[in-house]
């Protein structure tokens, strides 16, 4: 009896080893069916995310991959037959956003926007001598070269050390596909041209953030405030100092509405239309005055040329300025013209320039070295102020990670005739500077830098500044 019964176990067991294999090998098919589609749908997501970082064009969307079926299969299903699940849906949802949403190494992205955070942290140790009088405390001459605060007439010497981390920046940038388009902002800030409050230094120098740029690109249009198109600021020379050669260069940011349109053979025209503000002053008082009276804005249209041997541009402005006190008024005619580039040497050395005339442009001048025009109360009349500023400068790269730059620029204002104007107002300036820049490591800048500045008086009387600057800044 019990061997029959051992030879029915063992019959049963072997007609049943062949229905569990083929079990097995059925659950093992569908099992690798299932990861099969698995496969494909992390390939069309990895699809889907890289042709989103690839570029800011909208794209059409890629053939829908197979459906994954997370829940339970019926038998017969295929990779092309299965349905999805809500639940599944969901999940691929889920896991595009949480991919999309991962900081990569071009930002990071919010729905269909992609940010990204830049900027640097830079500190500013800054030893100046001055040998006609000092600057005021809390003046801005202190931290960058501003041939305005300059003293003169004050008949002794001075020094002053100052350690400033005020040019430290910060700037978010956007880019969102619209309409087939890429509609781009920028906001950026620092805390460099904010009056310091009394005392800052202290204890905490508590410096307030201040409004640089901040934009909307979309096509071929900028609207928002950014630097103006009357100044090329890619010619701006490596230098230690806030600006550098500020007595001859434009300079000046201002809320305006620019286009730009290609011009074939390497060129583009861009014009502008560009926040007005007459800055005059008194015959007898060289304090410049915001009359804040304008009613037209500045007109503003540049040629940029990109050839093999260098990068150019010449840029004209045309303004109304305008004066208006207890009912009386008076407008003239302010213009300009602007010319500079960039020639390189080889692959480490280049020379930048600029050159810039108008009649009532000061206040694009060296941040309003002299103002647009000279006002007469006496005989309501409003004077332009012939301008003429220039500078050149030439880096040489001794290696891959050193590098320096010479450089030099002058500025010189031509008041109206007819006016007896206060021997207190600015005539010319002008300054002349040599550093070293040494790169360590990617994103690190460390320079030393020596300055000679002169600031001239319509009466004759001068003052010179002799300054060392050192800087280390990183960006990121």
């Amino acid at each position: 009896m019990g061997m029959t019964r051992s030879l029915a176990v063992g019959a049963a067991a072997a007609f049943l080893l062949p229905v569990t294999a083929q079990a097995q090998t059925a659950r093992e098919a569908d099992l690798e069916a299932r990861l099969r589609q698995l496969e494909g749908a992390v390939a069309a997501l990895r699809a889907e995310l890289a042709a989103s970082r690839a570029g800011p064009a909208v794209t059409a969307p890629p053939p829908a991959a197979a459906p994954v079926v997370l829940g339970s299969s019926t038998p017969g299903n295929s990779p092309n037959t299965s349905v999805a699940t809500p639940r599944a849906v969901a999940a691929r949802e889920s896991s595009v956003g949480a991919l999309a949403a991962a900081p990569t190494t071009d930002g990071f992205r919010i729905g269909d926007t992609t940010v990204k955070l830049g900027g640097f942290v830079r500190l500013n140790v800054i030893s100046s001598r001055y040998n006609d009088g000092e600057v005021a405390v809390g003046g801005l001459g202190k931290e960058f070269y501003l041939p305005q605060q300059i003293p003169v007439g004050g008949g002794f010497a001075s020094r002053d050390l100052l350690f400033s981390g005020r040019q430290t920046r910060l700037v978010v940038s956007t880019a969102t596909p619209v309409a087939g388009k890429v509609a781009k902002t920028l906001i950026e800030f620092d805390f460099a041209l904010a009056t310091a409050p009394a005392g800052a230094q202290r204890a905490t120098n508590p410096y307030v953030p201040t409004f640089r740029r901040g934009f909307i690109e979309y096509g071929r249009w900028l609207v928002g405030q950014e630097w103006s198109t009357f100044q090329n600021l890619a010619v701006l020379p490596e230098t230690t100092d806030f600006v550098g050669p500020l007595d001859g260069t434009v300079f000046n940011r201002q809320s305006l509405i620019r286009y730009t349109a290609p011009l074939g053979q390497g060129m583009t025209l861009q014009v502008a239309a560009e926040n007005p503000q007459t800055e005059t002053a008194l015959p007898n008082n060289p304090a410049l005055v915001d009359t804040d009276k304008d009613r037209l804005p500045d007109m503003v249209a540049r040629v940029n040329w990109k050839a093999g041997f260098g990068d150019f541009a010449l840029a004209g402005i045309a303004r109304e300025l305008r004066t208006s006190t207890n009912g009386l008024e008076d407008t003239t005619f302010g213009w300009g013209v602007s010319g500079s580039g960039k020639i390189p040497f080889g692959a480490r050395s280049d020379l930048r320039f600029m050159a810039t005339y108008g009649q009532g442009i000061g206040r694009y001048l060296g941040l309003g070295y002299v103002p647009d025009a000279i006002y007469s109360p006496t005989t309501n009349r409003l004077a332009r102020i012939d301008n003429f500023a220039a500078f050149a400068a030439f880096k040489h790269g001794w290696t891959d990670t050193l590098r320096s730059t010479v450089s030099a620029s002058y500025q010189s204002a031509e008041y109206p005739t007819g006016l007896a104007v206060t021997g207190l107002a600015n005539a010319k300036a002008y300054s002349g500077a040599v550093n070293l820049f040494w790169s360590p490591i990617k994103g690190m800048d460390a320079g030393i830098e020596y300055r000679r500045a002169v600031r001239e008086l319509l009466s004759g009387d001068d003052g010179v500044m002799d300054r060392i600057e050192f800087a280390i800044k990183y960006g990121f």
